[in-house]
């Protein structure tokens, strides 16, 4: 049967897998079918958007292109999530990026969605060559103060890594180490490794929250993820503080 005359149903199923022929789409190209045309187009869309995302993703490796040129080969990216929350910790990630894989769409955990997220979440701790997640949590942040409890957090992930890096790009951050380092400002926007870390910190206090919404239901965690939403804030001064509660921060020291 000629690939033009393929069922429509056929030819979803071949350009949805990745498997239609570049002469089959010509011919299709062609075909005077409605669902035909829509199928194209669609399928057009999609490959427009895949060329978009892999241009972005390869802007995103600009600075670690240029810190390998210069001899830097494990470079990992550092980044935190959770400094503005009442509840729960505040967590770090460095994660160390295979040169030769590309993630297309990957970007600041803050722009993707929750089920963005947890798809890169899953392929980069498969793909990173290392990562290492850590979590402060709220009686560290009270003694300490959270700028510290983030910087701790932060070097903590970098000393679990379980290879030696030879260069550090930190969002927004110097640590106390003898490892090259570049700050960037927003740089989980402007470098793949702290997006990688991004994602991977932002996952990983996501899912805390959600399994310590089981044990204090009433505080809806799951929800907010601590953040002092009004549901959150009506919560504390009905129930109180629980301890993973930052008490030195002024919404939680007013219910105590």
């Amino acid at each position: 049967m000629p690939q033009a005359k393929m069922t429509i149903a056929e030819i979803k199923h071949h350009l949805n897998n990745g498997t239609a022929q570049e002469d089959w789409i010509r011919n299709w190209r062609g075909d005077d079918r409605k669902g035909v045309r829509q199928l194209i187009e669609k399928y057009d869309r999609h490959m427009e958007q895949a060329v978009l995302l892999q241009k972005q993703y390869e802007t995103l490796l600009s600075y670690e292109k240029e810190w390998r040129q210069k001899g830097y080969k494990y470079i990992a990216g550092v980044d935190e999530v959770g400094r503005g929350p009442l509840a729960g910790p505040v967590t770090a990630c460095a994660a160390v990026l295979p040169e030769n894989e590309m993630f297309p769409g990957l970007t600041d955990s803050k722009k993707l969605s929750r089920a963005k997220r947890e798809y890169f979440g899953e392929v980069l701790k498969d793909k990173a060559l290392s990562y290492h997640i850590v979590h402060v949590f709220a009686q560290t942040i009270d003694e300490v103060n959270i700028y510290q409890a983030s910087k701790e957090a932060m070097m903590k992930s970098v000393n679990g890594l379980d290879i030696e890096v030879d260069a550090l790009f930190i969002d927004a951050m110097t640590l106390p180490t003898a490892v090259k380092q570049l700050r960037l400002i927003q740089g989980d926007a402007k470098s793949a490794s702290i997006a990688a870390a991004s994602v991977l910190a932002k996952t990983a206090r996501d899912q805390y929250m959600i399994e310590l919404a089981e044990k204090y239901p009433e505080y809806g965690f799951e929800q907010h993820m601590g953040y002092g939403t009004k549901e959150h804030l009506e919560a504390l001064r009905k129930y109180g503080p629980t301890p993973e509660h930052r008490c030195s921060f002024s919404p939680v020291q007013a219910v105590l």
